[in-house]
């Protein structure tokens, strides 16, 4: 196995998280190296068959596997993530529950009804900018589906408290620290809501997020503590708001790959999906994942420590050229004739989601995708400002360095369609 001269790579992967193990991989001409992360020795992997081995959890476990940085803001302690076998498992089929097709639905249509009224609030404003206004749609959104309470006046503070946990969580700078006090404060607030639930003096329906998991019971038959539910519902309610990366992206593919506009209009009931997949597949989300050796092994010759903690590069692997066909071209089409397998494709991670770490919201991030090109596309008419567009791969999540700004029109119905539909000029759209 090929390890790095170097003594600490932190610096390395920092400038670059995305991009970091595959240009590694690709400049020793490997799928897989060694190197040290944070002062830890970690194994760093890429490709198909790696994330094969890499989900089977004989081999791997999720149990400290995670940064600290990563426990205090974005996960949360104690959570699903840090969970392993059985415990996991079970944890797992309560997330499943919550996130069958009907539920996804409402969630979806919820989302469609914050963002079609926010037209005419984006028509009185000099400029919009759509990255921080889908952290606020999504958050009243979720929020109402959850039954989590939210009222006018506090939509601006959760919405911020939300969007740092993911948005500021591996900051190296100020950033980091308003993460870890945006998560103490979400976890107060949530905490508050599970027990007005206990207590009954928030009454919800059984069947809602908040309901499920505030009176879930662990293997061991007691309720998951107040602080650890309210972790649990964060999980819930902070994977929907991220999904505004996504939705950001949505609009940047739009603008920067016209044919893909082109494809929709002509025929969005076939290229709806396979656009919304490559945009997840082509774009960045997540850059990686974690685990530690459970026992020791040996794969294609390499020995795997017990203990060793190992990265699976999920931008790389969704980039492979022997994987995907001009990986750096944005094709929707090759969707038509991929065979998706849990191993190729893993933009939110691998394997199986009902048993295994892959993420059990990825519908819902593909159901507000396709709306959100349904209502870039058809829905309204707006401008692509001056700005500029180039993707922040230093950064996670990356993003276009402007948030992606527009000004709105008017939305205009085009009588005997099913959608709605917008003119382009210039960068009018």
């Amino acid at each position: 196995m090929i390890r790095l001269k170097q003594f600490d790579s932190t610096l390395s992967f920092i400038r670059d998280p995305y991009r970091f193990i595959s240009r590694t991989c690709e400049q020793h001409k490997v799928d897989l190296f060694e190197t040290r992360l944070l002062l830890q020795k970690t194994i760093c992997f890429r490709g198909e068959d790696a994330a094969r081995i890499f989900y089977d959890t004989d081999r791997f476990s999720r149990s400290g596997a995670a940064p600290k940085f990563a426990m205090k803001t974005l996960f949360g302690q104690k959570g699903v993530q840090g969970l392993d076998e059985e415990a996991h498992r079970h944890r797992k089929q309560m997330f499943v529950s919550i996130l069958k097709s009907d539920q996804i639905n409402d969630l979806t249509q919820l989302f469609a009804a914050e963002l079609n009224g926010a037209v005419a609030r984006w028509e009185c404003m000099p400029e919009v900018i759509l990255y921080e206004e889908f952290q606020r749609l999504l958050t009243i959104a979720v929020c109402r589906w959850a039954e989590v309470p939210l009222s006018e006046s506090e939509i601006g503070l959760r919405t911020r408290q939300l969007t740092l946990l993911f948005d500021q969580a591996a900051n190296p700078g100020l950033g980091h620290f308003k993460s870890r006090r945006a998560r103490q404060q979400a976890n107060q607030w949530i905490t508050g809501v599970i027990q007005q639930i206990r207590d009954r003096q928030l009454t919800v329906n059984e069947k809602s997020p908040a309901s499920i998991i505030a009176w879930h019971r662990d293997l061991d038959q007691q309720l998951l503590s107040p602080e650890v539910a309210a972790v649990e519902l964060l999980n819930v309610l902070r994977p929907v708001v991220a999904v505004s990366v996504y939705l950001t992206f949505i609009a940047h593919a739009l603008q920067q790959h016209p044919h893909s506009r082109k494809l929709l209009r002509s025929d969005f009931d076939r290229y709806a999906l396979p656009f919304v997949q490559e945009v997840r597949r082509y774009y960045p989300f997540f850059p990686l994942t974690a685990a530690r050796v459970r026992k020791y092994f040996e794969w294609q010759g390499h020995a795997f420590p017990r203990g060793r903690r190992v990265l699976l590069d999920l931008y790389g692997t969704n980039h492979d050229p022997r994987i995907w066909n001009k990986p750096e071209h944005f094709e929707p089409e090759r969707f038509l004739q991929h065979n998706i397998s849990p191993f190729d494709f893993i933009p939110q991670g691998g394997g199986d989601v009902r048993s295994g770490h892959r993420c059990p919201g990825e519908d819902v991030a593909v159901n507000l995708m396709q709306r959100t090109a349904e209502f870039l596309t058809y829905e309204v008419q707006y401008e692509v400002l001056q700005q500029n567009l180039e993707i922040d791969f230093s950064r996670m999540p990356a993003l276009p360095e402007s948030r992606f700004r527009i000004s709105t029109f008017q939305e205009k119905e085009t009588p005997g369609t099913s959608h709605l539909t917008g003119e382009s000029r210039g960068v009018r759209i």
